[in-house]
């Protein structure tokens, strides 16, 4: 459900909503959202001076819930 939201919303930033990709990975430490985007894409996700991905962070946060989750943007051409 979270990974399905932060695509939603991610999509709707996006040039290259095609090019959008979220997964959700279980880790030792809890759940980690990794989002994949078009590299042209990667200075709009994250915005100027970090306020978009925050803003991203914060509702995916407020939809986790106690659980939390840590939401990593990459660009698709890094691996």
């Amino acid at each position: 459900m979270l990974a399905d939201a932060l695509e939603h919303l991610v999509r709707g930033v996006v040039d290259h909503p095609d090019d959008v990709e979220v997964s959700d990975k279980q880790l030792r430490r809890g759940s980690v959202l990794e989002v994949r985007v078009h590299p042209d894409d990667l200075g709009k996700v994250i915005g100027r001076g970090g306020r978009t991905a925050t803003a991203f962070r914060t509702v995916v946060s407020a939809l986790a819930g106690r659980g939390g989750a840590r939401v990593d943007f990459v660009d698709v051409d890094r691996r």
